[in-house]
This record gives structure tokens, C-alpha cells and sequence, in this order.
């Protein structure tokens, strides 16, 4: 089997480190092509704006052989960033992963549970530079458990068209440092149906397509800062038997991901 180098583990410092802040206390050291690309975008300077996409159980051979699907998500972005993710290869264990840092070990969520996280994560470390930070999820959504109890503002929704309503609210108000996104459509369809049913895929366009909303709103209100966009997944998934999708498991089609982002300077 063929991993990606790099881990999961290595985002949240280059996300504290494209913000100038210091990375959670116990996160792993920053991934070396995206801080690299923080550099060079930005000329030296820092991101005061982060807006992170975060589908669901996209996994990198479904981004590359389905990317006719995905036009833009790849178009408005700069960098792709492979990734190794965690195992267990499920929601909440990779998400805490990226967000804190650390590994299951570390941060503690070591299966499929929801638990609201202990250990520091990127959303304190920004939190304690001052910056105004909010998550958008569905309720059922790891997202919008395990990081709770910080002083942040949540928007909870039971539908996905709702999610997409409030994140380009936020956008258009221009009031926050740091938005985080969850849509977990593509991963509810892809275990039903397979990841390569009609059913899915359709959910996999979508994906692309919010993307890109969220992008031109984010290129026509943020103009005066220096953004950071990202489109992260958590982990990928396989076809198991009956047609239907899974992940969780120590398997190529689970463990390596792919993040898209792309640094938008501000407007001299």
C-alpha cells in the first residue's frame, strides 16, 4: 500500500501559521507545502481571513477520477496538498486530528463518538489571538460537537441548504477571522448508495459547486483582507459489498486525501 508522506496532523499548524498566531499546544510540526505557499502568496504577510470548506469522506481517488465533477473546486484553487489521515478513518477521529494537530492518541477520540474535546485545538489558539471564529454544521455532524464549549459562535441547521445560506451570511457580513463549513451530503449518500452511485456523485458536484459560491462571495466582500480558502476533507471512503460505500479502515481508498486552497491577497 501507498500512503501519502505528509499527515493530517500537519494543517492545523500551517493554518495557525498562515494567521501569524501560535499553533495549539500540542499540535504536530506545519505542513511544509502549504506554509510554503502561505509564504509566497502572501508576499511575506499573513492571513487575516481563513474560510475552510470541509466536505465529507472525499476521497483522493474519487477527486481524481471524478475531478470533471469537481471544476470548481479545482479551478478556484492553487495548491493541491496530499494527505494521509488517521486511523480510524472515521469522521470524528480525523476531523479532531485536523483541527487540533495531534493524533487519536493525543487528542483521544480513538473511534467513532463525539465527545467535546479537552485538549487544545486550532479553534482556541485563534480564539486566544483575539480572532472571532464560527462553525457551520448539522446537528448530527461531529463538527458541531467535539469542538464545543469555546467561546465561538456555532450555527447548527438540519439541512445542507440551510448550511450554505448561513455561510454566505457570514461571508457577505464580513464579521469573522475564521469560518469553518461542514456539508456531509457526498459521505450520507456515498454509504447508501456507493461513492460511485448517481446518487452520490450528484452530491459530489454539489460540493464543487458551493465551493465556488462561497469563492465569488468571498472574492466580491473580503477584499480588503488576505484569505485563505480551503477545501478539506476529512477521509475517503471504499465500495463494500451490496453496492453500498464504508470507511474506517487501514486502506488507500480511506487513508489518503487531497486539500485544495488558494491564498487571496487583499486589494492594495
Amino acid at each position: 500500500m501507498s500512503y501519502n508522506p505528509n499527515s493530517l496532523d500537519t494543517i492545523c499548524a500551517a493554518l495557525t501559521y498562515a494567521m501569524g498566531i501560535d499553533a495549539p499546544e500540542r499540535a504536530n510540526a506545519k505542513n511544509p507545502d502549504l506554509s510554503a505557499y502561505v509564504d509566497t502568496a502572501f508576499g511575506g504577510e499573513r492571513a487575516d481571513r481563513i474560510f475552510m470548506y470541509n466536505p465529507d469522506a472525499i476521497a483522493q481517488w474519487v477527486y481524481e477520477k471524478y475531478a470533471h465533477l469537481m471544476d470548481e473546486a479545482i479551478d478556484y484553487t492553487d495548491i493541491k496538498v496530499p494527505l494521509c489521515t488517521v486511523m480510524p478513518s472515521v469522521t470524528p477521529v480525523c476531523f479532531a486530528t485536523m483541527y487540533t494537530g495531534t493524533q487519536p492518541d493525543v487528542h483521544g477520540i480513538k473511534k467513532y463518538e463525539k465527545p467535546v474535546l479537552a485538549i487544545d485545538t486550532l479553534y482556541d489558539a485563534l480564539i486566544r489571538a483575539g480572532k472571532k471564529c464560527a462553525i457551520i454544521a448539522d446537528k448530527s455532524a461531529s463538527m458541531a460537537h467535539i469542538f464545543n464549549e469555546r467561546n465561538m459562535d456555532y450555527f447548527v441547521y438540519d439541512t445542507t441548504e440551510e448550511i450554505n445560506a448561513k455561510a454566505s451570511e457570514l461571508i457577505i457580513n464580513d464579521e469573522y477571522d475564521f469560518i469553518a463549513v461542514y456539508n456531509g451530503n457526498y459521505d450520507a449518500l456515498m454509504h447508501r448508495w456507493g461513492p460511485e452511485s448517481i446518487e452520490a456523485l450528484a452530491e459530489l458536484r454539489s460540493n464543487s459547486y458551493a465551493f465556488g459560491e462561497f469563492t465569488m462571495l468571498i472574492r466580491k466582500y473580503w477584499q480588503k483582507h488576505n484569505t485563505l480558502v480551503g477545501f478539506a476533507m476529512d477521509h475517503g471512503c471504499h465500495e463494500i459489498d451490496g453496492g453500498c460505500g464504508s470507511h474506517g479502515l487501514d486502506m488507500e481508498e480511506d487513508l489518503n486525501i487531497v486539500h485544495l486552497y488558494k491564498a487571496y491577497p487583499k486589494e492594495k
